[in-house]
């Protein structure tokens, strides 16, 4: 039974994660580099922290990227024999395995988890994706139930597969993720241009919370939007992308699957960072020169074709 762990990043999730687990009887140790959220001074300290009687457990909370391999990095050198470092990150799955052989040589388990749920985790659960040993999976077991939302252990846990298999399952979530968003944005678009007919956008996508076959959280948390933002004036249209979308994609072309939905909702967050659309500017110019359909001139404030313009 694992009476205590650390965790490594106190972020918006790593810090509703510490409170969570504690919750449900699990002490934990957090390190951050911020010392005003930091339980400890450093990851040694946070490892010497552990018990000595059982395998000392370290979930790593991080982003993906360079913080979590200096992280793990850092923890190979400090564990030992029979410890595990469960790696909760958005990571590529393939530096999953990586890491994986990496502490073996020492003895360390190692678990992905994908870890679904955002900043209400803390109140509603987290969805967890793991990937790893069977044996190591079941040492972190009482951690992940303190996770996992309440009621059967299926409904919101997986052990999806070997090392790997839980970010690779978290990869396909986020794909999904962004081709639901994009459905949702879409309708409302369309409903929002209509208005000498629709009314009332907002009222019109809440009667869809109930009863309808789109329900679903993320239309809850697009109608709380509305709310607080009814036109949406107070933000851009901007939209990031934080790799697993891109990697879906690229898994997809690998394995001969067609993802359109998913690949389409990729490609229309690049164009949401276009202040205008070269490629658009070339339909514009070709519709005019075969059927000399009317185009727009471009204004004196007109930004051009970005980067594919020659330079001066």
């Amino acid at each position: 039974m694992v009476s205590r762990i650390g965790l490594v990043g106190l972020g918006k999730m790593g810090d509703n994660m510490r409170s969570r687990v504690r919750a449900a009887g699990i002490e934990v140790t957090g390190y951050d580099p911020r010392p005003e959220v930091s339980d400890v001074a450093s990851l040694a300290d946070l490892v010497a922290a552990l018990p000595s009687d059982e395998p000392r457990v370290v979930w790593v909370m991080v982003p993906a990227g360079e913080p979590t391999r200096s992280s793990v990095d850092a923890l190979a050198g400090l564990l030992g024999s029979g410890d595990v470092v469960i790696e909760g990150g958005n990571s590529h799955y393939v530096e999953d395995q990586e890491r994986a052989a990496q502490l073996a040589e020492k003895g360390i388990g190692y678990i992905d988890v994908g870890v679904s749920g955002g900043v209400w985790g803390l109140d509603n659960g987290y969805g967890l994706m793991v990937g790893g040993d069977r044996d190591v999976v079941e040492t972190a077991m009482p951690v992940f139930d303190a996770l996992r939302p309440d009621g059967p252990r299926e409904e919101g846990f997986v052990h999806a597969g070997e090392v790997g298999a839980g970010h690779f399952a978290k990869m396909v979530h986020n794909g999904i993720e962004y081709g639901l968003m994009q459905a949702y944005a879409e309708g409302y678009e369309l409903l929002a241009a209509k208005k000498g007919l629709v009314t009332d956008v907002h009222g019109t996508m809440k009667a869809w919370t109930r009863g309808t076959v789109v329900r679903s959280w993320l239309l809850d948390l697009f109608v709380r939007a509305l709310e607080e933002d009814p036109s949406l004036a107070e933000i851009t249209d901007w939209v990031d992308d934080s790799g697993e979308g891109r990697w879906t994609v690229d898994e997809a072309i690998d394995n001969a699957v067609p993802l359109p939905v998913i690949s389409a909702a990729l490609f229309a967050r690049f164009a949401s960072r276009q202040q205008s659309s070269p490629a658009m500017k070339a339909v514009a110019a070709l519709r005019q020169q075969f059927g000399g359909h009317a185009v727009r001139a471009a204004g004196p404030t007109s930004p051009g074709a970005g980067p594919l313009e020659p330079p001066a």
